[in-house]
């Protein structure tokens, strides 16, 4: 394993150093001797153009290192190169640094960059459309918010935390309107997820004082 990340980290220059040693080879002894050389040089510059280090980046991610994350994403150059599903997880991570920095509208840009660059599976694309209404959320955009959300959720996200995220919002904007009966029926479905992120624990905690409260 550390051999293939030492491998996805450097083979560009590696590549760039098999072609230079391809072309003198080919010039001095060769084209034929010189044909192995090359087809690697192609092959660690084309994969390195294609898929750039995003594997290192999701477990950097994974681990928490976010300034390494960040360190990874910069060295790829030309992004609109990434294979296509490697490009929409490549823009919805640069989406998410953003939403670390708080920069919202680079956040926004960058994940309407992921759809546009497709989904490599369904639940990723609800994901997409989550982060896009989270987003609006925090802009105070709530009918933007309430539709990408409401998308998300008809999409389907990968787990309970995020759609009971995702239903919690949308109870919370369904309050802010004063739509009640709404504001319950996503609450009922947001708590019915039985989440145990402790930030979302304490937000159906908070959010069932009012809720109680509330006629209809």
């Amino acid at each position: 394993m550390k051999a293939f990340n030492f491998f996805i980290l450097y083979r560009f220059p590696v590549g760039i150093v098999l072609l230079v040693a391809g072309i003198v080879l080919g010039l001095t002894i060769g084209w034929w001797e010189a044909t192995i050389v090359l087809l690697l040089a192609v092959i660690c510059i084309v994969t390195h153009l294609l898929f750039g280090p995003m594997r290192l980046v999701q477990e950097a991610v994974e681990a928490g290192d976010i300034e390494r994350a960040t360190a990874l994403m910069n060295k790829v150059k030309f992004p609109k190169l990434l294979y296509k599903p490697i490009r929409s997880v490549y823009y919805f991570m640069q989406s998410n640094m953003a939403m670390y920095s708080n920069d919202l509208d680079k956040a926004e840009a960058t994940i309407r960059q992921s759809i546009q660059s497709g989904s490599p599976m369904k639940e990723y694309e609800g994901m997409q459309y989550f982060q896009l209404g989270t987003i609006a959320y925090q802009k105070n955009d709530l009918k933007t918010a309430d539709q990408n959300l409401k998308k998300a959720v008809r999409m389907g996200l990968p787990d309970k935390e995020n759609t009971a995220a995702a239903l919690l919002t949308l109870a919370s904007i369904a309050m802010s309107r004063r739509d009640f009966k709404s504001a319950k029926e996503y609450f009922r479905r947001a708590k019915a997820q039985k989440p145990t992120t402790a930030q979302i624990v304490s937000q159906i905690k908070e959010m069932d004082k009012y809720i109680s409260r509330m006629p209809g």
